[in-house]
């Protein structure tokens, strides 16, 4: 039996129909399977930072003065300046402390993409020679896509400039994403700074 030019064309809109469903579902699997490749991206970025900061902590327990010099520890946004070269020359500690971090440093860039990091002092005493912490901030950019212009560049690297407080320098810049965390500082040789001496005691324990 014959079907009519009627019935033929309301099966090829069923058939189009059908089509058209069948693509936005693909569609939509595939945006499912976008984010989740792009989750997992961010978990493997993050991984990676918080790798990067346990490096960062074992350099400062191998410092055998780390808590003596935790401010050679600071670093900003950007290159960090050119230590002492350990390896040719004698190093005492602060020298050490200026070396390993600006060696992190590096590390950390050439390790995430646009990647950069903050090291700051952590007001968590009064008196600086009480403070025990150093705040880490690793940033990097989800897209690897540089920015446009210097000017946004500038704009990324000003709120990583840490204050007196350490508050500022917890501040995760817009369009990257962060990971902060919090380093304890120990010593074997530990110079007794509480309530701010002018001499204070090294104590090294064996």
């Amino acid at each position: 039996m014959l079907k009519s030019k009627s019935e033929s064309g309301f099966i090829l809109i069923e058939s189009m129909v059908a089509i058209v469903v069948v693509a936005l579902g693909i569609l939509g699997i595939l945006g499912v399977q976008m984010r989740t490749l792009a989750d997992t991206q961010t978990g493997v970025r993050r991984a990676q930072a918080i790798r990067l900061i346990e490096d960062l902590s074992e350099r400062l327990k191998v410092n055998p003065n780390a808590l003596g010099n935790i401010a050679s520890y600071e670093i900003g946004a950007g290159t960090p300046p050119a230590p002492p070269d350990c390896k040719t020359v004698a190093c005492n500690a602060q020298n050490l402390a200026l070396a390993d971090v600006r060696q992190w440093k590096q590390n950390v860039q050439a390790s995430l993409p646009l990647a950069d990091a903050v090291v700051f002092e952590v007001a968590d005493e009064t008196l600086a020679n009480n403070h025990r912490q150093l705040g880490v901030l690793i940033s990097w950019r989800e897209n690897e896509r540089a920015d446009g212009t210097a000017a946004e560049n500038a704009a990324y690297k000003g709120v990583f400039t840490p204050d007196a407080t350490g508050v500022a320098g917890a501040t995760c810049p817009a369009n990257r994403i962060c990971h902060l965390q919090y380093i304890q500082l120990t010593a074997r040789c530990t110079p007794y700074l509480l309530g701010g001496v002018a001499a204070p005691t090294v104590f090294c324990p064996l």
